[in-house]
């Protein structure tokens, strides 16, 4: 517990000077960086794919979705990236089709393409129009609702939501993560409107706060059945007392994409 408060002491404010004050470009790179971990921690710490050139393959293409992110999406760019990415992970399986199966191609674009495009959602709203001060509503949404079902799933944790994928989460826990989603959605929009003289749909916070929190847990328990699936406790040790990038992130994989499309369906403010 000590351990896991006090990384996260240093942790958040080292976040926040990236997503508030740091030059965009920077903040791109360290994200690539940290999707490229993540690829590799889904990838090869799991032991899903051994094979060393297409983990490597298959970070090199995590930290490009960031890049391509910042520089504006562009669609004929992304589709001549897959190609080229497709191709170099089959060669390995056309080099050694004895040792290399095509389950392992799958499973680099789910590592290397599928999950690094989705947290790169958060790059993608961090450039957009009035990005830096929206950029906090997918960590508000997915880390208080982590925080409450922490917190309150220890205190008053007694029925269990997901026994053999997740033990210690509770239907009890959930609903606290609900509620600090809640109320810290509702203080950032209060926020937004007082002193940074936005025009706030309170409905819309409401809305973000509610989804975000039960597609986060939805995400949780996505990446807790890998773990229970391939015999790890986490995946890595990036973060003490949190484990591996995925360990801390896997929440944003579903809550990141999802508020990127919120905001531009139904804005929060303008």
């Amino acid at each position: 517990m000590k351990t896991r408060i006090l990384s996260a002491g240093i942790g958040v404010p080292v976040l926040l000077l990236l997503l508030l004050v740091a030059p965009e470009m920077l903040t791109t790179v360290v994200f690539g960086v940290l999707l490229a971990i993540g690829a590799y921690e889904y990838l090869y710490r799991t032991g899903l794919v051994r094979r060393v050139r297409m983990v490597l393959y298959a970070s090199v293409a995590a930290f490009a979705l960031s890049l391509w992110s910042y520089y504006g999406g562009i669609t004929s760019f992304l589709m001549l990236g897959l190609i080229a990415y497709f191709m170099l992970l089959f060669s390995e399986v056309m080099m050694d089709h004895v040792k290399v199966s095509v389950d392992e191609v799958g499973l680099c674009v789910l590592g290397g393409f599928l999950i690094p495009y989705l947290l790169s959602a958060l790059i993608r709203i961090l450039v957009s129009t009035d990005g830096r001060y929206f950029i906090l509503v997918p960590f508000t949404v997915a880390f208080l609702s982590d925080a409450g079902a922490y917190f309150i799933g220890l205190r008053f944790g007694k029925h269990k939501l997901a026994p053999v994928v997740s033990p210690n989460k509770t239907i009890e826990g959930v609903l606290g993560g609900l509620g600090f989603s809640l109320v810290g959605m509702l203080v950032y929009a209060i926020i937004l409107q007082l002193f940074l003289k936005f025009r706030v749909n309170y409905g819309a916070a409401v809305l973000y706060a509610l989804l975000g929190s039960a597609v986060g847990t939805v995400g949780d328990l996505c990446f807790s059945v890998v773990k229970r699936q391939t015999g790890i406790k986490d995946y890595g040790n990036l973060i003490p007392g949190h484990g591996g990038f995925l360990d801390r992130f896997d929440s944003l994989v579903l809550v990141a994409p999802l508020m990127e499309a919120l905001l531009l369906i139904l804005p929060l403010a303008v």
